[in-house]
């Protein structure tokens, strides 16, 4: 047995109320249940305008590492890579330099068939940890308007940072409730719901949730689940869609919450067909605890492990009738400077040489007496809710000197000229992430004089730093990166 695998009775026999659907939706109830207990592959997204998946692949080479690309995932923002299982990427350079982000391979599905374009107005409802957000984001071009939610503010810290490292400035986030979502921040084009869930899916990663299973919690989720997708249908412009997710196996959370929300609206919902070519699914689930559902729900996705070698996954996809009721536009939040601000960003250009004003190549604005956020130039949140942040912390302008956040550097790093600093990997590796000072070089001081740098290796930037006039470097490092240590 692989080492924290979950054992064959316990987990057969927590399944086992799923045993009715082998034979007649899918089949090898067997393989379905070997294929729990093994390891699941480790899958990462290259974070595309910062590298690509060849790029990666050789860079994975390197350290020892094999990946291959994943087929199916072709369509998606990013090229997708699976690793060996228990791979740690969080604890790599280039993950701390936003070259690349780790998401379960299903769980990139639904951005993949979310139909997204440049230009939509977009609501992640259960956003955090952030994977699908930036995802969609970067889908939309870094452009445009998405709001990502999430209800507690531990987690909407978590999808900050995700969104920081991979440098998205196009999304606000809020902290709501998502089945009392504000009308007044509607409509959207696009609604992703990626529903909380009893997680039966991701047994792979987390075995110990075999103990927690059963009918009852599922019942007691789809109450929550249910109330989430109503309200996407009502923020839901006219003619847009809406994306309905969970990584688990009960119809209970699955086609019945899809069911039912249908039957409330009568017609003005209808249920997409779904196709993923290269990649092995199943149909939607008709028939469940003496209940007979619209054959149309057949046309729901389900990824069951061992199809494929991954996570198991359910997918449903809605249109809003074009002639269903919409909710108005509601007012717009104002994002803007205060009267002394454009000279923050002036002298931060100058003082690392980036030639296009700040100001015209992202829209900056001031939340808080902190500091600066740089958003895309035409993100346009809503007033209500009210957003925790809007785009990205850049500049922080409370502290004497002012400095450039890391998020700020990896961000505008690659425009800057002067006062950037190269480091070779046993510096890196030995003292920058692991925030302790050195004394680099002369040649690659050649482009600063004392004062704040941006760090860089291979060219990539991953923070700031600051020269002494004695020649020593002191990493400015986050504390909360600073288990990055594998300089590779």
């Amino acid at each position: 047995m692989v080492q924290g695998s979950v054992p064959w009775p316990d987990l057969a026999d927590a399944l086992g109320r799923y045993r009715p659907l082998f034979g007649e939706v899918v089949d090898d109830w067997d393989g379905f249940i070997d294929s729990l207990r093994g390891p699941l592959a480790t899958c990462l997204w290259t974070r595309s305008g910062r590298t690509d998946g060849a790029a990666l692949q050789a860079l994975l080479a390197e350290q020892g590492v094999p990946s291959t690309p994943v087929p199916w995932l072709a369509g998606a923002p990013g090229t997708a890579l699976t690793l060996p299982p228990g791979f740690k990427a969080g604890q790599h350079w280039w993950y701390c330099a936003g070259l690349a982000h780790a998401q379960e391979a299903v769980s990139q599905l639904p951005v993949l068939l979310l139909d997204l374009a440049p230009g939509q107005r977009v609501l992640d409802l259960c956003a955090a940890p952030g994977g699908k957000t930036a995802q969609i984001a970067l889908s939309l071009g870094n452009r445009g308007t998405l709001l990502a939610n999430d209800f507690a503010m531990d987690r909407i810290a978590a999808l900050q940072g995700n969104l920081d490292r991979l440098g998205v400035v196009n999304v606000t986030t809020t902290r709501w409730d998502g089945g009392n979502f504000p009308v007044a921040a509607g409509p959207f084009d696009r609604i992703l719901v990626d529903a909380p869930c009893s997680s039966e899916g991701t047994l792979r990663r987390n075995p110990g949730l075999v103990s927690k299973l059963g009918p009852e919690r599922s019942t007691r989720m789809a109450g929550r689940q249910r109330a989430l997708l109503r309200k996407a249908v009502k923020l839901c412009r006219p003619g847009g869609r809406i994306l309905y997710s969970t990584c688990t196996f009960a119809p209970e959370e699955n086609e019945l919450v899809v069911a039912d929300v249908l039957a409330e609206q009568d017609g003005r919902l209808r249920l997409l067909p779904l196709t993923l070519p290269g990649l092995g699914t199943g149909p939607g689930v008709t028939h469940w605890a003496g209940r007979t559902l619209p054959q149309t729900l057949a046309g729901c996705l389900r990824i069951w492990p061992h199809h494929n070698d991954t996570g198991g996954f359910f997918i449903a996809v809605l249109e809003k009738d074009t002639a269903a009721p919409g909710v108005p536009a509601g007012e717009p939040l104002p994002l803007e400077l205060e009267p002394d601000d454009a000279a923050w960003c002036h002298a931060l250009a100058e003082h690392y040489g980036i030639a296009e004003p700040i100001t015209e190549q992202f829209r900056a604005h001031r939340q808080t007496r902190r500091g600066l956020h740089l958003a895309a130039r035409d993100h346009a949140p809503p007033a209500a809710p009210l957003p925790e942040g809007s785009g990205l912390f850049f500049h922080r302008t409370n502290i004497r000197p002012p400095k450039l956040t890391t998020a700020g550097a990896l961000l505008l790093g690659p425009q800057a000229t002067r006062q950037v600093l190269d480091l070779d990997a046993p510096d890196l590796r030995d003292a920058y992430l692991r925030r302790q000072t050195l004394t680099p070089t002369a040649a690659q001081r050649a482009y600063c004089r004392p004062g704040q740098v941006i760090v860089r290796h291979r060219g990539f930037p991953l923070g700031v730093a600051v020269l002494h006039r004695s020649g020593e470097l002191e990493s400015l490092f986050p504390r909360k990166w600073s288990g990055c240590t594998a300089a590779g």
